[in-house]
């Protein structure tokens, strides 16, 4: 009787090194003979080698996140009124103190609180988020540099947060503003997409659009300098009217700020596609 003789072959295993390149790693030999021939008894009854696989990181995304106003605007009229390029070969002042409720409470205010949630909810999520202010006790930045902050980042969207001051009576509800006309490409289907995903994560949550601007929601501008001077998919975010009392209570509270803050956060990971 013919005797088979058993056989150790020797394995190769790529696994991945710490730089992501592959590295080649042998498993242990005992015989360094390879012998052909191993009965079909053997060779169906052994394991197949190991497969090395590996994982890909999804490319980091940066999100630039503008709050309106700041809260040392007030103290410095001189300062924020000066005139700065807004685009489209217009000028606009540097900056404004913003509105505030009824009651006193400030829109630079809201939007601080509001812009630090959503930032931490994007940041739990792998995003990059890139603020344009740092604090809510500064002045400014300008509106032209709050834009060239976006710029110069790789952002793929750029939402500025602000609630709007109508005076109108029973005017309520948010509204979104794109650019229009839209100077470059940016600024038009990544802009107008943004402003729709955006519009419909805050009808998602609950929120009215507004029924005293723009249309479902959506409202396009040709006067903003944040939406003129992008060269990043932009748009401006009125969450609701300061001026009215049901808006007020919910722009106030502090259910109401987190339910904005998720809704858009939401939004805005849908529009990368995350």
């Amino acid at each position: 009787m013919r005797r088979w003789w058993p056989t150790v072959v020797a394995v190769g295993l790529v696994v991945a090194g710490c730089g992501g390149e592959p590295v080649a790693e042998h498993t242990p030999v005992l015989d360094p003979i390879v012998t052909v021939g191993i009965p079909p008894s053997a060779s169906a009854s052994s394991s197949p080698p190991p497969v090395a696989t590996t994982t890909s990181t999804p490319p980091p995304v940066v999100i630039v996140l503008n709050p309106g106003h700041n809260g040392g605007n007030g103290g410095h009229p001189d300062e924020i009124a000066r005139q700065v390029p807004a685009g489209a070969g217009k000028t606009k002042e540097c900056d404004t103190t913003g509105t505030q409720t009824n009651a006193g409470y400030p829109e630079h205010a809201f939007t601080w609180d509001v812009t630090l949630r959503v930032r931490d909810a994007l940041a739990i999520r792998g995003v990059t988020v890139v603020m344009t202010r740092e604090n809510d006790t500064g002045v400014g930045p300008c509106v032209d540099e709050r834009a060239a902050i976006a710029n110069r980042s790789d952002a793929a969207a750029v939402v500025s947060i602000h609630a709007d001051g109508s005076e109108a009576a029973g005017a309520h509800g948010f509204h979104v503003a794109y650019p229009l006309p839209a100077l470059n490409e940016a600024q038009g289907e990544p802009s107008l997409r943004l402003a729709t995903v955006l519009r419909d994560g805050l009808g998602k949550a609950g929120f009215a659009p507004a029924n005293y601007i723009g249309q479902n929601g959506l409202d396009g501008r040709g006067d903003l300098a944040g939406l003129n001077l992008s060269e990043k998919p932009s748009v401006f975010v009125e969450c609701g009217n300061m001026r009215d009392a049901a808006d007020a209570g919910v722009l106030g509270s502090e259910d109401g700020k987190q339910r904005y803050a998720v809704a858009i956060a939401t939004a805005l990971m849908t529009y990368i596609g995350r």
